[in-house]
């Protein structure tokens, strides 16, 4: 049976792009891989839609995520967190180990957190360092309004502006430059379409200035002062994870040859055609602000996460997401990032109307079918 990963991360991985990685491996400080991570610099910079730098660490998103914190901060600095899932969870967690000075703010999953009470949280914290934001809440399918966030931001205060935007590059529409943002992660296995293992960071100019001068913190392999100035000389600061980055280097042309406009447009329809497809079966969707990554869907009452997801899996061979902390067995996530396309979502949407059915769950069979393919028509 033929495997089919629709998780948000590990996402599936391009045949060209395997095998570029399964090529004999070279050295790193050759001129073969330096021509090669310098062409990676540079399509990096296309992709995150800067002028600014964006290094390379050869580690996970959570990683860069720690680099970030890490390397601009010190000792006692006051940094917002918002909290509406497992990954703004995150950032108040790195906060916490590194300043010990989190302001998180909850928000309930599935929503994202409102322009006005981000100006309220300013105008209480007005000694606040940054803010850390969610892009595209994996946990919870959910989409941050990052370009209203970041003005606002940038507007009432002089905080950064820190985007976890792992599962949001390449699927969202994102302008690093031109929103005012400081810092972007993403990580290599979503968007990117890679094996998990590379973090990528956007670092705008003021948010250099910082880490250029940061020395309050202590640091060494996750140290975004020894990545910028090895970045300058198109380098790394340690070995990289060379394989990967090759890999990097396929996927990244393949995102310049579909375009980064049409790839934002493609996950859009991808992720209303999986959502009409879901409501067409009488499934609820549990994001009232979706992402264009991930679409986490309502398990229907009376149905079984174990059994649903089993037939799902064994007898259909498709990999989808279950739900975490509270949503455990109530939720489970359909991934629609990196390399997919509409056939895919016929495919998923087919998978579980056939586990569906292996359960016993009443609904009317090809409905859900039906749905994407008249999303995608145009009907």
């Amino acid at each position: 049976m033929k495997k089919r990963l629709f998780t948000p991360g590990p996402t599936p991985v391009p045949e060209n792009v395997m095998l570029r990685m399964a090529a004999p491996i070279i050295h790193h400080r050759n001129p073969e891989f330096m021509e090669i991570l310098t062409r990676v610099h540079a399509d990096l910079k296309y992709l995150f839609r800067t002028t600014q730098p964006v290094v390379v660490l050869s580690c996970s998103g959570t990683g860069g995520m720690e680099a970030t914190i890490s390397s601009i901060f010190k000792q006692g600095d006051k940094v917002i967190t918002i909290n509406a899932g497992k990954f703004g969870e995150r950032w108040g967690e790195l906060v916490r180990v590194f300043t010990g000075n989190c302001v998180e703010e909850k928000v309930a999953w599935g929503s994202a957190i409102q322009p006005e009470r981000m100006a309220e949280l300013l105008k209480e914290h007005p000694d606040a360092k940054a803010v850390c934001l969610t892009h595209s809440e994996t946990s919870t399918g959910t989409a941050a309004d990052i370009k209203t966030l970041s003005a606002l931001i940038r507007e009432e205060s002089d905080a950064l502006v820190l985007v976890d935007g792992i599962t949001a590059v390449g699927a969202h529409e994102f302008h690093f430059d031109d929103w005012g943002v400081d810092v972007c992660i993403t990580g290599s296995q979503k968007g990117l379409m890679m094996p998990p293992g590379l973090a990528l960071v956007a670092i705008s100019e003021r948010a250099q200035d910082i880490i250029k001068g940061q020395s309050g913190m202590p640091q060494y392999y996750m140290s975004l002062k020894k990545a910028l100035k090895a970045h300058a000389g198109d380098d790394t600061p340690f070995t990289p994870a060379v394989s990967l980055v090759i890999g990097l280097d396929e996927a990244l042309q393949m995102i310049k040859a579909e375009g980064i406009e049409n790839i934002w447009k493609r996950h859009e329809s991808l992720a209303n055609a999986c959502r009409q497809g879901c409501n067409a079966l009488g499934m609820k969707l549990f994001s009232n602000s979706p992402s264009f990554a991930v679409t986490p869907v309502w398990i229907p009452e009376g149905v079984k996460w174990s059994a649903f997801n089993k037939a799902l899996k064994n007898s259909n061979g498709i990999t989808v997401a279950a739900g975490q902390d509270e949503y455990k067995d109530k939720i489970f996530r359909i991934s629609h990032l990196g390399f997919y396309d509409e056939l895919d979502m016929l495919t998923v949407i087919g998978g579980i109307e056939r586990a569906l059915k292996e359960i016993n769950f009443d609904f009317e069979i090809g409905a859900g079918v039906s749905a994407v393919q008249k999303a995608f028509l145009g009907n």
